[in-house]
């Protein structure tokens, strides 16, 4: 994903927050669904990259970020994902059962490495 990224010029701190995200969003759906599937998309704009990854299955709760037990070594995806992105969100995948949550960065053109 960072040779696509640095393809479309998004610049490299845009690049680490997306690969973040993405990290973040697909270690959800393995963690919180029973998808034998992911799928990841990525759109540039006017301005801003956005991120998404569709599960087949979805979850029985809505993705919510939450306050983990400071001890606890996971449970911080979203606080993250919503720390990196200008927006974020989850909506039913159109066709299935799946949901799609998504994430927004703005983009900036300084190489990627």
């Amino acid at each position: 994903m960072r040779e696509r990224l640095h393809a479309l010029g998004v610049g490299a701190q845009v690049c680490d927050d997306a690969l973040l995200v993405i990290s973040e969003l697909v270690t959800n759906v393995i963690a919180h669904t029973v998808s034998d599937r992911v799928e990841c998309r990525l759109y540039i704009g006017a301005g801003h990259l956005r991120l998404e990854v569709e599960d087949q299955i979805r979850a029985h709760t809505l993705p919510a970020p939450r306050t983990p037990d400071p001890e606890s070594q996971g449970g911080r995806g979203l606080l993250l994902v919503g720390a990196v992105s200008s927006a974020w969100g989850v909506k039913d995948a159109p066709h299935g059962p799946g949901r799609i949550v998504w994430a927004e960065l703005p983009s900036r053109t300084e190489e990627c490495h």
